[in-house]
Protein backbone atom coordinates (compact mmCIF):
# COMPACT_ATOMS: atom_id res chain seq x y z
CA UNK A 1 0.00 0.00 0.00
CA UNK A 2 1.44 3.76 -1.10
CA UNK A 3 1.64 5.86 1.34
CA UNK A 4 -0.85 8.52 0.28
CA UNK A 5 -3.29 5.91 0.42
CA UNK A 6 -2.02 5.03 3.99
CA UNK A 7 -3.13 9.22 4.92
CA UNK A 8 -6.34 8.56 2.90
CA UNK A 9 -7.34 5.66 4.98
CA UNK A 10 -6.64 7.52 8.08
CA UNK A 11 -8.56 10.95 6.68
CA UNK A 12 -11.67 8.22 5.57
CA UNK A 13 -11.46 7.00 8.93
CA UNK A 14 -12.22 10.89 10.10
CA UNK A 15 -14.60 11.00 7.82
CA UNK A 16 -16.48 8.52 8.61
CA UNK A 17 -16.50 8.79 12.32
CA UNK A 18 -17.49 12.78 11.63
CA UNK A 19 -20.60 11.57 9.68
CA UNK A 20 -21.33 9.19 12.32
CA UNK A 21 -21.04 12.21 15.18
CA UNK A 22 -23.04 14.59 12.52
CA UNK A 23 -26.59 13.02 14.18
CA UNK A 24 -25.38 13.94 17.58
CA UNK A 25 -25.29 17.36 19.06
CA UNK A 26 -22.37 19.73 19.06
CA UNK A 27 -21.17 21.62 21.64
CA UNK A 28 -18.32 24.41 20.81
CA UNK A 29 -16.35 25.67 23.75
CA UNK A 30 -17.98 28.91 23.62
CA UNK A 31 -20.30 31.58 22.07
CA UNK A 32 -18.62 31.39 18.17
CA UNK A 33 -20.03 35.21 16.13
CA UNK A 34 -20.34 34.88 12.29
CA UNK A 35 -20.64 37.68 9.65
CA UNK A 36 -21.94 36.57 5.94
CA UNK A 37 -20.06 38.75 3.61
CA UNK A 38 -22.40 38.10 0.14
CA UNK A 39 -25.17 35.89 -0.28
CA UNK A 40 -24.76 35.29 -4.49
CA UNK A 41 -23.03 31.51 -2.91
CA UNK A 42 -24.53 28.95 -0.96
CA UNK A 43 -25.22 30.55 2.60
CA UNK A 44 -27.75 28.32 3.72
CA UNK A 45 -24.93 26.14 4.56
CA UNK A 46 -23.69 28.46 6.88
CA UNK A 47 -27.38 28.74 8.70
CA UNK A 48 -28.22 25.16 8.24
CA UNK A 49 -26.90 24.34 11.83
CA UNK A 50 -28.12 27.21 13.60
CA UNK A 51 -31.08 25.43 15.10
CA UNK A 52 -28.40 22.49 16.53
CA UNK A 53 -25.70 24.83 17.75
CA UNK A 54 -27.21 27.30 20.18
CA UNK A 55 -23.59 28.64 20.52
CA UNK A 56 -23.93 29.66 17.19
CA UNK A 57 -24.54 33.47 16.04
CA UNK A 58 -24.96 35.19 13.20
CA UNK A 59 -23.69 38.93 13.68
CA UNK A 60 -23.97 40.33 10.48
CA UNK A 61 -24.62 39.91 7.23
CA UNK A 62 -23.13 42.20 4.16
CA UNK A 63 -24.43 42.29 0.55
CA UNK A 64 -25.21 45.71 -2.21
CA UNK A 65 -28.56 44.36 -2.30
CA UNK A 66 -30.88 45.11 0.61
CA UNK A 67 -33.55 43.38 -0.41
CA UNK A 68 -31.72 40.32 -0.62
CA UNK A 69 -30.56 40.17 2.43
CA UNK A 70 -34.37 40.71 3.87
CA UNK A 71 -35.42 37.99 1.57
CA UNK A 72 -32.99 35.60 3.38
CA UNK A 73 -33.96 36.64 6.71
CA UNK A 74 -37.30 36.21 6.17
CA UNK A 75 -38.78 33.80 8.45
CA UNK A 76 -35.77 33.16 9.83
CA UNK A 77 -35.69 33.42 14.00
CA UNK A 78 -31.99 32.73 14.65
CA UNK A 79 -31.24 35.56 11.73
CA UNK A 80 -33.55 38.24 13.28
CA UNK A 81 -30.91 39.56 15.49
CA UNK A 82 -27.81 39.85 12.38
CA UNK A 83 -26.86 43.55 11.56
CA UNK A 84 -27.46 44.45 7.65
CA UNK A 85 -24.34 46.04 6.08
CA UNK A 86 -24.21 46.93 2.59
CA UNK A 87 -19.66 47.09 2.85
CA UNK A 88 -18.48 43.98 4.50
CA UNK A 89 -15.38 45.90 5.68
CA UNK A 90 -17.23 48.43 7.63
CA UNK A 91 -18.98 44.77 9.37
CA UNK A 92 -16.09 43.04 10.20
CA UNK A 93 -14.76 45.83 11.78
CA UNK A 94 -17.87 46.85 13.75
CA UNK A 95 -19.25 43.64 14.68
CA UNK A 96 -15.05 41.66 15.29
CA UNK A 97 -16.78 38.27 14.20
CA UNK A 98 -14.90 34.73 15.09
CA UNK A 99 -16.00 33.81 11.66
CA UNK A 100 -16.06 35.06 8.37
CA UNK A 101 -17.99 33.26 6.22
CA UNK A 102 -17.42 34.53 2.07
CA UNK A 103 -19.96 34.20 -0.07
CA UNK A 104 -19.58 36.41 -2.25
CA UNK A 105 -19.48 35.92 -6.38
CA UNK A 106 -16.40 34.06 -7.52
CA UNK A 107 -14.94 37.22 -8.52
CA UNK A 108 -14.85 38.91 -5.50
CA UNK A 109 -14.10 36.32 -3.64
CA UNK A 110 -10.44 36.32 -2.98
CA UNK A 111 -10.23 39.75 -1.91
CA UNK A 112 -12.87 39.08 0.42
CA UNK A 113 -11.03 36.16 2.24
CA UNK A 114 -8.00 38.33 1.84
CA UNK A 115 -9.15 41.45 4.24
CA UNK A 116 -10.76 38.81 6.57
CA UNK A 117 -7.17 37.27 7.04
CA UNK A 118 -5.65 40.09 7.24
CA UNK A 119 -7.67 40.58 10.52
CA UNK A 120 -7.42 37.45 11.84
CA UNK A 121 -10.43 36.08 11.50
CA UNK A 122 -11.02 32.35 10.92
CA UNK A 123 -12.60 31.85 7.29
CA UNK A 124 -15.14 29.42 5.55
CA UNK A 125 -14.94 30.39 1.96
CA UNK A 126 -17.20 29.49 -0.97
CA UNK A 127 -15.21 27.55 -3.79
CA UNK A 128 -13.35 28.69 -5.63
CA UNK A 129 -11.06 30.24 -3.31
CA UNK A 130 -9.60 32.44 -6.32
CA UNK A 131 -10.43 32.34 -9.99
CA UNK A 132 -6.60 33.04 -10.86
CA UNK A 133 -3.79 31.11 -9.58
CA UNK A 134 -1.74 34.57 -8.27
CA UNK A 135 -5.23 35.56 -6.22
CA UNK A 136 -4.92 31.64 -5.45
CA UNK A 137 -1.02 31.89 -4.18
CA UNK A 138 -1.64 35.10 -2.57
CA UNK A 139 -5.00 33.86 -0.19
CA UNK A 140 -2.37 30.68 0.75
CA UNK A 141 0.56 32.96 1.42
CA UNK A 142 -1.82 35.00 4.22
CA UNK A 143 -3.46 31.94 5.14
CA UNK A 144 -0.72 30.13 5.98
CA UNK A 145 1.75 33.12 7.66
CA UNK A 146 -1.87 34.48 9.66
CA UNK A 147 -2.11 30.81 11.71
CA UNK A 148 -6.47 31.66 11.00
CA UNK A 149 -8.14 28.37 9.97
CA UNK A 150 -10.02 28.12 6.42
CA UNK A 151 -12.55 26.15 5.83
CA UNK A 152 -14.49 25.76 2.31
CA UNK A 153 -17.51 24.87 1.18
CA UNK A 154 -17.81 21.87 -0.89
CA UNK A 155 -21.30 20.18 1.27
CA UNK A 156 -20.97 17.73 -1.76
CA UNK A 157 -18.17 15.73 -0.01
CA UNK A 158 -20.56 15.27 3.12
CA UNK A 159 -23.44 13.57 1.07
CA UNK A 160 -24.38 9.73 1.96
CA UNK A 161 -23.95 8.37 -1.33
CA UNK A 162 -20.36 10.03 -1.44
CA UNK A 163 -19.09 8.72 1.73
CA UNK A 164 -20.50 5.38 0.73
CA UNK A 165 -18.57 5.62 -2.21
CA UNK A 166 -15.25 6.51 -0.02
CA UNK A 167 -16.06 3.35 2.49
CA UNK A 168 -16.33 0.98 -0.59
CA UNK A 169 -12.62 2.31 -1.89
CA UNK A 170 -11.02 2.20 0.82
CA UNK A 171 -12.68 -1.02 2.22
CA UNK A 172 -10.46 -2.93 -1.21
CA UNK A 173 -13.59 -4.06 -2.57
CA UNK A 174 -12.80 -2.47 -6.36
CA UNK A 175 -9.11 -3.04 -5.75
CA UNK A 176 -7.22 0.01 -7.37
CA UNK A 177 -9.13 2.68 -9.25
CA UNK A 178 -7.68 3.23 -12.39
CA UNK A 179 -10.69 5.08 -14.09
CA UNK A 180 -13.59 7.89 -13.17
CA UNK A 181 -16.08 8.88 -14.51
CA UNK A 182 -18.43 11.98 -13.79
CA UNK A 183 -20.99 14.36 -14.67
CA UNK A 184 -22.58 17.09 -13.61
CA UNK A 185 -25.88 18.59 -15.66
CA UNK A 186 -27.73 21.51 -14.60
CA UNK A 187 -31.14 23.23 -15.12
CA UNK A 188 -30.09 26.78 -16.46
CA UNK A 189 -33.08 28.44 -15.37
CA UNK A 190 -32.92 32.03 -14.39
CA UNK A 191 -29.75 33.36 -13.10
CA UNK A 192 -28.71 36.05 -11.40
CA UNK A 193 -26.27 38.90 -13.05
CA UNK A 194 -23.25 38.07 -11.77
CA UNK A 195 -23.18 34.47 -13.39
CA UNK A 196 -23.48 35.84 -16.90
CA UNK A 197 -19.90 37.87 -16.67
CA UNK A 198 -16.38 35.91 -16.65
CA UNK A 199 -15.46 39.28 -14.52
CA UNK A 200 -17.60 37.67 -11.47
CA UNK A 201 -18.19 34.36 -12.34
CA UNK A 202 -14.88 32.75 -13.60
CA UNK A 203 -15.99 29.83 -15.83
CA UNK A 204 -18.42 26.70 -15.21
CA UNK A 205 -15.51 24.60 -14.70
CA UNK A 206 -14.37 26.87 -11.89
CA UNK A 207 -17.88 27.39 -10.02
CA UNK A 208 -19.18 23.75 -10.22
CA UNK A 209 -16.30 21.57 -11.59
CA UNK A 210 -14.41 21.69 -8.20
CA UNK A 211 -17.22 20.01 -6.54
CA UNK A 212 -16.82 17.00 -8.52
CA UNK A 213 -12.69 17.14 -8.79
CA UNK A 214 -13.25 17.05 -4.89
CA UNK A 215 -15.40 14.26 -5.17
CA UNK A 216 -13.36 12.51 -7.81
CA UNK A 217 -10.24 12.20 -6.20
CA UNK A 218 -11.59 11.74 -2.58
CA UNK A 219 -13.26 8.64 -2.95
CA UNK A 220 -10.68 7.23 -5.24
CA UNK A 221 -7.95 7.82 -2.98
CA UNK A 222 -5.69 9.08 -6.18
CA UNK A 223 -4.28 12.19 -7.22
CA UNK A 224 -4.58 14.46 -10.58
CA UNK A 225 -1.18 15.05 -12.23
CA UNK A 226 -2.19 16.62 -15.79
CA UNK A 227 -5.39 18.42 -17.29
CA UNK A 228 -7.06 18.69 -20.46
CA UNK A 229 -10.23 20.64 -20.69
CA UNK A 230 -12.54 22.48 -23.51
CA UNK A 231 -15.38 24.68 -22.52
CA UNK A 232 -17.62 26.35 -24.87
CA UNK A 233 -20.95 28.62 -24.96
CA UNK A 234 -23.34 27.19 -26.89
CA UNK A 235 -27.00 27.88 -27.35
CA UNK A 236 -28.80 29.38 -24.25
CA UNK A 237 -28.19 33.49 -25.10
CA UNK A 238 -29.97 34.19 -21.40
CA UNK A 239 -26.67 32.84 -19.94
CA UNK A 240 -24.44 35.38 -21.18
CA UNK A 241 -20.34 34.79 -20.66
CA UNK A 242 -21.56 31.33 -18.88
CA UNK A 243 -20.12 28.08 -20.46
CA UNK A 244 -23.11 25.35 -21.15
CA UNK A 245 -20.90 23.10 -22.17
CA UNK A 246 -17.62 21.46 -20.55
CA UNK A 247 -15.12 17.98 -20.27
CA UNK A 248 -12.24 17.78 -18.46
CA UNK A 249 -9.59 15.05 -18.23
CA UNK A 250 -7.23 14.03 -15.93
CA UNK A 251 -3.99 12.08 -15.34
CA UNK A 252 -3.80 10.12 -11.89
CA UNK A 253 -0.98 9.62 -10.22
CA UNK A 254 -1.26 5.73 -10.87
CA UNK A 255 -1.22 6.10 -14.90
CA UNK A 256 -5.06 5.64 -15.05
CA UNK A 257 -7.78 8.57 -16.47
CA UNK A 258 -10.74 10.20 -15.32
CA UNK A 259 -13.22 12.31 -16.64
CA UNK A 260 -15.70 15.18 -15.51
CA UNK A 261 -18.51 16.27 -18.33
CA UNK A 262 -20.77 19.43 -17.53
CA UNK A 263 -23.55 21.35 -18.90
CA UNK A 264 -26.67 22.99 -18.57
CA UNK A 265 -28.70 21.55 -20.37
CA UNK A 266 -31.12 20.04 -17.77
CA UNK A 267 -34.60 20.78 -19.05
CA UNK A 268 -37.39 22.38 -16.61
CA UNK A 269 -39.29 19.22 -17.12
CA UNK A 270 -36.61 16.95 -15.74
CA UNK A 271 -37.60 15.55 -11.81
CA UNK A 272 -34.88 17.84 -10.07
CA UNK A 273 -32.27 20.47 -10.96
CA UNK A 274 -29.44 18.68 -11.40
CA UNK A 275 -27.87 15.17 -12.53
CA UNK A 276 -24.96 14.50 -10.51
CA UNK A 277 -22.66 10.97 -11.36
CA UNK A 278 -19.79 9.46 -10.15
CA UNK A 279 -18.22 6.08 -11.46
CA UNK A 280 -15.10 4.30 -9.97
CA UNK A 281 -13.96 1.27 -11.91
CA UNK A 282 -10.86 -0.37 -10.12
CA UNK A 283 -8.93 -3.43 -10.81
CA UNK A 284 -11.69 -6.02 -8.89
CA UNK A 285 -14.82 -3.88 -9.20
CA UNK A 286 -17.38 -0.99 -10.58
CA UNK A 287 -18.97 1.68 -7.80
CA UNK A 288 -21.06 4.06 -8.79
CA UNK A 289 -23.91 6.47 -7.85
CA UNK A 290 -26.87 7.84 -9.99
CA UNK A 291 -29.42 9.69 -8.20
CA UNK A 292 -31.65 7.25 -10.62
CA UNK A 293 -30.71 4.27 -9.13
CA UNK A 294 -28.69 4.96 -5.69
CA UNK A 295 -25.08 3.54 -5.18
CA UNK A 296 -24.73 0.52 -6.81
CA UNK A 297 -21.62 -2.07 -6.96
CA UNK A 298 -20.43 -5.32 -8.64
CA UNK A 299 -16.92 -7.36 -8.05
CA UNK A 300 -15.28 -10.03 -8.76
CA UNK A 301 -17.17 -11.70 -5.78
CA UNK A 302 -20.20 -9.74 -6.10
CA UNK A 303 -23.30 -9.87 -8.57
CA UNK A 304 -24.39 -5.79 -9.20
CA UNK A 305 -26.49 -5.02 -6.59
CA UNK A 306 -27.70 -1.45 -4.46
CA UNK A 307 -26.20 -0.58 -1.51
CA UNK A 308 -28.97 0.06 0.47
CA UNK A 309 -26.87 1.26 3.65
CA UNK A 310 -25.53 4.47 3.57
CA UNK A 311 -23.45 6.37 6.39
CA UNK A 312 -25.31 9.30 7.25
CA UNK A 313 -25.37 13.07 6.06
CA UNK A 314 -23.15 15.53 7.37
CA UNK A 315 -22.46 19.39 7.14
CA UNK A 316 -19.17 20.90 6.07
CA UNK A 317 -19.63 24.30 8.50
CA UNK A 318 -20.70 21.91 10.99
CA UNK A 319 -17.17 19.95 10.77
CA UNK A 320 -15.12 23.22 10.71
CA UNK A 321 -16.88 24.30 13.71
CA UNK A 322 -16.25 20.96 15.55
CA UNK A 323 -12.53 21.48 14.53
CA UNK A 324 -12.04 24.65 15.51
CA UNK A 325 -14.49 25.22 18.45
CA UNK A 326 -14.56 21.56 19.77
CA UNK A 327 -11.24 19.72 19.21
CA UNK A 328 -12.31 17.37 16.58
CA UNK A 329 -10.28 16.54 13.44
CA UNK A 330 -10.45 18.24 10.84
CA UNK A 331 -12.61 16.33 7.95
CA UNK A 332 -11.68 18.76 4.61
CA UNK A 333 -8.06 19.87 5.16
CA UNK A 334 -6.27 23.14 4.32
CA UNK A 335 -3.97 20.64 2.11
CA UNK A 336 -7.30 19.81 0.14
CA UNK A 337 -8.31 22.54 -0.15
CA UNK A 338 -5.46 23.99 -1.59
CA UNK A 339 -5.48 20.85 -3.87
CA UNK A 340 -8.83 20.99 -5.10
CA UNK A 341 -8.43 24.82 -5.86
CA UNK A 342 -4.92 24.07 -7.33
CA UNK A 343 -6.70 21.45 -9.60
CA UNK A 344 -9.72 23.41 -10.93
CA UNK A 345 -7.12 26.26 -11.91
CA UNK A 346 -5.15 23.55 -13.69
CA UNK A 347 -8.18 22.68 -15.80
CA UNK A 348 -9.18 26.49 -16.62
CA UNK A 349 -6.44 26.97 -18.05
CA UNK A 350 -5.89 23.62 -19.80
CA UNK A 351 -9.41 25.01 -21.39
CA UNK A 352 -8.36 28.65 -21.98
CA UNK A 353 -5.00 27.97 -23.36
CA UNK A 354 -5.67 24.81 -25.59
CA UNK A 355 -3.18 22.45 -23.35
CA UNK A 356 -2.60 20.38 -20.86
CA UNK A 357 -1.30 21.73 -17.97
CA UNK A 358 0.59 19.59 -15.05
CA UNK A 359 -0.35 20.10 -11.87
Amino acid sequence: MSPQIRTLTRRSVLAGMAAAAAAEPLKLSRKVRVAIIGLDGHPTEITKPLNDIPELEIVGIAAADRTQIERFIRNKPRLANAKIYDDYRRMLDAEKPDVAAVCNNNGERAAAVLEAVSRKLNVMAEKPLATTQSDLNKVKKAVDSSGIKLGMLLPMRYERPYLALKQIVESGEIGEVIQISAQKSYQLGNREEWYKHKETYGSTILWIGIHMFDLMAWTSGRRFTEASSFMGRVGFPSAGEMETSTVTAFRMDNGGAATLHMDYCMPGTAPSHGDDRLRLAGTKGIAEYLAATGVTLVTSTKKPHRVETLPPEGSVFRDYLAHVYAGAPATLTVGEIYMDCDVTLAAHEAAVKGRIVKI
